[in-house]
């Protein structure tokens, strides 16, 4: 009887110390998530203007973007078609074509055989002053997409300098200075240079690409102009 009531003593005091473990064990919890909308809304004031010059620097790009491209087109077909109505003495015929082609190689074309007559220097000279048009039409609101990618970054350094005297200024009312209450504001104000960062690299991208097809299509148009020219000055040689 009494090894029995000894060993339920035994038994209750493990079973005790077996709570009492659980019960000390300390708790592990998962780290907290970190959502990308989290982090954008805790950017705070600033993230709304870097919003505002990334959709409008993606609006301008894509806007610039085909129409640069329908511009670019090959217009070898309307050379050959103008050529041929000049060697028949098709003037009209030609003009017709290039009025009804619509791109800034027809309108140069046909400023010029509007002006033929006249001396090939004032033809090449309303050529040019087309063609310097057309280019102006196609670089239109270019200039904004470097615009962008010069503000975007100071609108992100902006936001992570106003949080950080924010921190300072909580500090010296709370008398806090504990490195959580630091790096939890500190990361969070970091959000906005980096957005800033990101909408300056995508704008200063898309601005030189821009640029570079307006090169090309200069270049194209210099070139077809220069041979439609020769075109005219054929039949004197």
């Amino acid at each position: 009887m009494t090894l029995l009531l000894i060993q339920q003593i035994a038994d209750t005091a493990k079973h005790l110390a077996d709570t009492a473990s659980h019960i000390t064990q300390p708790i592990t919890t998962q780290p907290e998530e970190l959502r990308f909308g989290d982090l954008l809304i805790k950017g705070g004031w600033v993230m709304v203007p870097i919003g505002i010059l990334a959709v409008l620097g993606l609006v301008i790009f894509f806007e610039r973007y085909f129409t640069i491209r329908k511009a670019s087109k090959n217009e070898a077909n309307l050379m050959l078609q103008v050529r041929s109505s000049i060697h028949s003495g098709n003037l009209e015929s030609a003009i017709a074509l290039c009025r009804n082609n619509n791109s800034p190689l027809g309108r140069m074309l046909q400023k010029g055989l509007l002006r033929i007559g006249r001396p090939i220097k004032d033809i090449e000279g309303a050529i040019e002053n087309v063609g310097k048009l057309e280019v102006s039409k196609l670089e239109k609101n270019i200039g904004i997409l470097g615009i962008v990618a010069g503000i975007a970054p100071m609108f992100g350094f902006l936001g992570t300098i106003a949080g950080v005297i924010k921190i300072f200024y909580d500090i010296s009312k709370t008398d806090n200075i504990s490195m959580g209450v630091i790096s939890g504001g500190l990361y969070v104000k970091m959000v906005t240079s980096a957005a800033g960062l990101m909408v300056g690299i995508v704008a200063y991208v898309c601005y030189h690409i821009l640029n570079m097809m307006v090169d090309k299509v200069i270049l194209s148009l210099e070139t077809d102009a220069i041979e439609f020219i020769d075109l005219l000055e054929e039949p004197s040689k």
